[in-house]
């Protein structure tokens, strides 16, 4: 049981380690370039710059309330990571997401319309339990069900990660002395390379005395359970390249669109008109954007199941022997078939939604290089079930305060995630590299781990553009108006 539990949640967590869409330091900022597109399309207007490339750049973002890793930090720690699960009787949860941006780019068709493309490795995943009660000192599933007496034991789990090349296009739609109005729309062409997804429902026990032994027996309860069929192509007796060129090669196509406005207040002080460098100011700047507006379709794998009616005569016991020497999900399967009265494989295609969400987004540069950015992520208002399957982002709220100068540049991300987690992040610029945390406390503790995450990103730049680091032309005149 325990080892079904562990395998779950790092066959969740640990794929994204080493690869989000929330480089929140850079979110609403004109340094944001080909990485704005992530979080509104419209951004790639905002950037001062002729063009720009992301060379490459990852980002990884996890939570979880069910474990606490120990000697483990983004500093050099001990040979030995720890794992404890955490005691008591609540909800569960464990969740991540991660982007790859590769070579990303973005070019600017004069100051009103500019164009980004550009190729993404994406994934996102979540697993949630109900309320249960959980002791590590437990040794079968005779005391699980002795210490969760009168539980309805229930969960979900859902997992898509995928390949995809974009093409955005923006342009500014409204311009005059006081607004302008960027818009802009993104299309994605996707390849679902791995899905999979598990629930859970309704399942109960009953309980009976023969003797001083207190036993328990299955009485109800359901479950479904499918994955992606390009698994079942990976082979042990293939070379790892084989084997990723079959996973990749048996995907299967999907597509996505992501539209965007923003919306500037433009400054109203005195400023020099012959300086074109005047026209990305602004007071302020409102986005909008809706985002991931698709999915990606996935073929059964072959151990594929749903199951329901347990039987009745099937003890703790029984389970523990049944499931004891389970090694593969076709294990599972077969240890499955002989506790429950209906059992069946799942054929055809299964859609995993993408994580759909309303984003609004408000710049405001200050004096002397510094700015803040405030940034709401509101995802669709969906769960996922069998007949809808779909992943969020657990980014909710974040507010950035940044001094930022052409090749130079500090950040300081607060966040709030949709789990309640709060976490004080950090990121600095210096020249094309841009590095950062999503909470601190995964450098200085080595018990965190497993709430934050981190991002880097390689961006160049031309070397001509001056305008991030012109003065302040607030209090600047006119040609022949100096005083």
């Amino acid at each position: 049981m325990r080892s079904v539990v562990y395998g779950l949640f790092w066959g969740l967590v640990f794929p994204a380690i080493g690869y989000s869409q929330n480089y929140h330091a850079v979110e609403g900022t004109p340094d944001a370039g080909s990485m704005g597109v992530a979080n509104n399309p419209a951004a790639i207007l905002s950037t001062p710059y002729p063009w720009d490339v992301t060379l490459f750049s990852v980002q990884v973002k996890n939570t979880t309330n069910a474990l606490v890793l120990h000697d483990f930090s983004l500093l050099p720690a001990k040979d030995t990571i720890g794992v404890s699960w955490k005691e008591g009787y609540f909800k569960r949860f464990a969740a991540f997401n991660y982007n790859v941006h590769l070579l990303n780019a973005r070019i600017a068709l004069g100051k009103m319309q500019a164009i980004a493309f550009g190729a993404n490795l994406r994934g996102y995943g979540a697993v949630r339990t109900g309320p249960a009660n959980y002791s590590d000192s437990l040794k079968d599933m005779n005391q699980f069900f002795n210490i969760n007496d009168g539980t309805v034991y229930s969960g979900n789990m859902t997992s898509s990660s995928w390949l995809e090349l974009f093409a955005t296009y923006s342009r500014t739609v409204w311009d005059d002395e006081y607004r302008r109005i960027n818009a802009g729309v993104t299309l994605r062409a996707m390849r679902g390379i791995s899905g999979l997804y598990a629930q859970l429902n309704d399942a109960t026990v009953g309980r009976g005395v023969s003797g001083i032994q207190t036993n328990y027996f299955l009485k109800a309860g359901s479950a479904q359970y499918g994955y992606s069929s390009n698994y079942d192509r990976w082979k042990k007796n293939q070379t790892t390249f084989q084997n990723l060129k079959d996973l990749f090669g048996n995907s299967r196509p999907g597509a996505a669109i992501d539209l965007g406005l923003e919306y500037w207040v433009k400054s109203q002080a005195v400023t020099n008109r012959m300086d074109e460098n005047t026209w990305y100011d602004y007071e302020w700047k409102i986005g909008v954007s809706l985002l991931d507006l698709g999915w990606n379709s996935y073929k059964y794998g072959s151990q594929s199941r749903a199951a329901s009616q347990p039987r009745s005569n099937i003890s703790d016991s029984i389970l523990n022997a049944r499931f004891s020497g389970v090694k593969s999900l076709a294990d599972f399967n077969d240890s499955l078939a002989t506790i429950v009265n209906n059992i069946g494989s799942l054929n055809g295609i299964f859609r995993i939604y993408n994580p759909v969400r309303l984003v609004i987004n408000v710049d405001k540069p200050l004096p002397d290089y510094f700015g803040i950015n405030g940034n709401l992520s509101l995802n669709a208002p969906f769960t996922s079930t069998p007949k809808r399957l779909l992943v969020k982002d657990f980014s909710m709220l974040t507010l950035t305060p940044r001094w930022e100068k052409k090749k130079l540049g500090a950040y300081l991300p607060v966040q709030v995630t949709t789990d309640g987690r709060f976490w004080i992040g950090g990121a600095f610029k210096v020249g094309p590299l841009l590095a950062g945390v999503h909470n601190w406390a995964n450098i200085f503790s080595r018990s965190k781990m497993q709430n934050g995450g981190f991002y880097i990103a390689l961006v160049i730049r031309p070397g001509n553009a001056g305008s991030r680091d012109k003065e302040d032309k607030q209090y600047s005149c006119p040609p022949g108006q100096g005083l």
